[in-house]
């Protein structure tokens, strides 16, 4: 299927979220921050979406940045953006595009939804809709 890279400094999560993805059938490969997340992208490897936490450590804008760099990187890339706290238009402004958000804590469903959606209505594939989020 795809590929999703799962970057989450919080273990539980991450986990998590890896598990998840691969029971819904894709690969999901795994970073803790920024470096870690850069690297694998400049890789070479395939990564279809970037699910990423907004605060990465101690700094509030980290995933920002990072899927900022990695859309610089990889233009066909889809962003799925979360965090605990809420988030304001500024912020999602600063969104690259396609990308959602998917506030914590979130359910299976719409963590598996989320990203059969960006993977549906990003990058060169045909475009679909699915049931809302």
């Amino acid at each position: 299927m795809s590929v999703v890279l799962v970057v989450e400094d919080d273990e539980q999560v991450r986990v998590l979220a890896e598990s998840v993805l691969q029971a819904a059938g894709h690969t999901a490969i795994c970073a803790t921050g920024v470096e870690g997340t850069v690297a694998l992208l400049q890789s070479g490897k395939p990564v279809d979406v970037l699910f990423i936490d907004l605060v990465l450590g101690a700094d509030p804008e980290a995933g920002l940045k990072v899927a900022q760099e990695a859309k610089a990187m990889r233009p066909d890339l889809a962003v799925l953006y979360t965090t605990g706290g809420g988030i304001n238009a500024g912020i999602e402004a600063l969104f690259v595009k396609p990308s959602l958000f998917l506030p914590k804590p979130y359910t299976v469903e719409q963590l598996t939804k989320s990203v059969a959606f960006l993977l549906l209505n990003s990058g060169p594939r045909p475009k679909a809709s699915i049931p809302s989020l």
